[in-house]
């Protein structure tokens, strides 16, 4: 199936409806589908480039980007709260075993 768009965005059946979407240059050549041209799109339809109809995805993709990023750093700070915890246990702990040397040295 030879259709330009995207999974919740996917372009309409109705030729017109359609726009054409010229090829960035930015493109290598073949790597899509040739252009669409339609008689009787709305001229306010006729500039929408491949880019545009990937914006959605692409702010999804920076989202989800950002989500991990909020996700990685919740979970470097949950590590540091757990290590510092057991540093002060370890710390407790060796107080204790100073303790009871002091007393088994005076005894």
């Amino acid at each position: 199936m030879n259709v330009i768009g995207t999974i919740d965005r996917p372009l309409t059946h109705d030729p017109k409806k359609q726009a054409p979407m010229p090829t960035p240059t930015s493109e290598p050549s073949g790597s899509a589908t040739p252009d669409v041209t339609t008689i009787g799109a709305h001229a306010a339809r006729q500039n929408r480039t491949r880019e545009m109809q990937l914006i959605p995805e692409a702010l999804a993709r920076a989202h989800m980007r950002d989500r991990m990023r909020e996700a990685d750093a919740e979970r470097r700070a949950v590590r540091l709260v757990a290590a510092r915890r057991m540093q002060r246990r370890a710390e407790r702990v060796s107080m204790r075993a100073r303790r009871a040397l002091a007393m088994a040295v005076m005894n």
